[in-house]
């Protein structure tokens, strides 16, 4: 049996080198790995190419603060992102702005091996200079190349020791699509349980596409839900 468990964040982000493209799961500050968050920040990394849902100060924000991001691809920099804001108007982070649907389907794209995807989204806009446009059944769709990346970095409820992962409500958002789409994935989870204690028809992301799984509090910077069995 292989055991995919680390000890910590810092075992989990330690090879990340400098210039990689680095994918985080969450929307808005829900189901972001905010402990591996940090542990890339600390372990100093430069030049990232990130790709996120969003870039919200909640979320994202230490790798802003810290000068490590060299390229966002993001559905919605939201104006209080302002670690983000900051450096984008300064010009030290460039920004791919991709419409949600369209990043959700570009990284199912790439963690899939398909070559790309044809969506209506975007023509006619800014978005399509560029871009292949193509008529089918007499409407434009525009080609979107998939994503991928070196690191994929996603947060989940429960993990076992092989990998498997359990999400709680939104947690799933990106996170379940992103673990398909590294070519080494981490996992921060609230428990490790063992082998088998998940049940088969609760694993949503199977052992196969993850890497390393490291339990982690949660972080308090973040949005999360309460604890079972606590009100909410």
């Amino acid at each position: 049996m292989i055991d995919k468990t680390l000890s910590s964040c810092a075992q989990a982000v330690a090879h990340v080198h400098d210039g990689a493209t680095v994918m985080f799961g969450g929307f808005g500050s829900v189901g972001v790995p905010g402990r591996l968050v940090d542990a890339l920040r600390d372990q100093g990394a430069r030049d990232l190419t990130i790709i996120s849902n969003g870039a919200s100060d909640a979320a994202l924000s230490p790798l802003f603060e810290a000068g490590r991001v060299k390229k966002l691809i993001a559905s919605f920099p939201s104006p209080t992102s302002h670690q983000f804001r900051a450096r984008y108007l300064n010009g030290e982070v460039q920004l791919e702005l991709v419409p949600q649907g369209t990043l959700v389907e570009r990284i199912r794209a790439g963690g899939s091996g398909l070559g790309g995807i044809y969506t209506p989204t975007g023509v006619g806009t800014e978005l399509a200079e560029g871009k292949e446009v193509r008529v089918i059944d007499g409407r434009e769709y525009l080609l979107e190349l998939p994503l991928k990346a070196d690191f994929a970095f996603v947060k989940a409820h429960l993990g076992d020791r092989l990998g498997n992962l359990m999400y709680r409500g939104t947690m799933r958002n990106f996170n379940m699509v992103m673990a398909t789409a590294g070519s080494v994935v981490a996992a921060e989870v609230e428990r490790i349980v063992p082998a088998g204690e998940i049940p088969p028809e609760q694993v949503h992301t199977p052992g196969i596409f993850i890497d390393h799984v490291v339990q982690a509090e949660r972080h308090p910077r973040l949005v999360e839900l309460p604890k079972e069995g606590a009100q909410a």
